[in-house]
């Protein structure tokens, strides 16, 4: 990795949690619907990334989140769970040698490829954030509904981000 890419990924993670955890952590619809802008980090690190480090920068990230958030360990086991979707996605879905773009982000690789890919690291960070702050069965129903609703919000705040800075390249 070249240094351009480390300061671009230092000031991505500086702020994405600085707008989560100033601006988004009170913002929320009746408590049903909660935005988490800040696994668009680990969505958008390098291709190249070793697997160690991105478990290591996905611990991190959710430590961090948890200090502001007093969730104890919650956020991290969640990136920690994303990042381990992301790598499974990644190799199922592509071949890593043949891989010649820097990220994975919506104007390197499409729209299809990159929105399923957001869709399924999402939900699986959602499922077990909420799951575990919860930590009860007898209401299924409503962390589901609560993990389907900020989905889709996480979800539109991730897609509104990237069509922003959206490049358009060459194929």
């Amino acid at each position: 990795m070249n240094s351009r890419i480390i300061i671009v990924n230092i000031v991505r993670w500086f702020l994405l949690l600085f707008v989560q955890i100033f601006l988004l952590k009170n913002m929320g619809f009746y408590d049903l619907s909660t935005p988490f802008i800040y696994v668009l980090f680990l969505l958008l690190l390098p291709f190249g990334i070793p697997n160690i480090l991105l478990y290591s920068l996905a611990f991190a990230t959710g430590l961090a989140l948890d200090a502001f958030y007093d969730t104890m360990g919650v956020h991290a086991t969640a990136c920690v769970v994303l990042a381990l979707v992301r790598i499974s996605f990644i190799s199922i879905s592509l071949n890593r040698d043949a891989i010649d773009d820097p990220e994975p982000s919506l104007s390197y690789m499409g729209f299809q490829w990159f929105s399923l890919y957001t869709f399924l690291c999402v939900a699986a960070h959602h499922l077990v954030l909420f799951f575990l702050e919860t930590f009860r069965l007898t209401e299924v129903g409503y962390t589901l509904m609560r993990c389907g609703l900020s989905c889709i919000f996480t979800l539109l705040i991730i897609f509104l981000v990237e069509f922003i800075f959206y490049r358009r390249t060459p194929r």
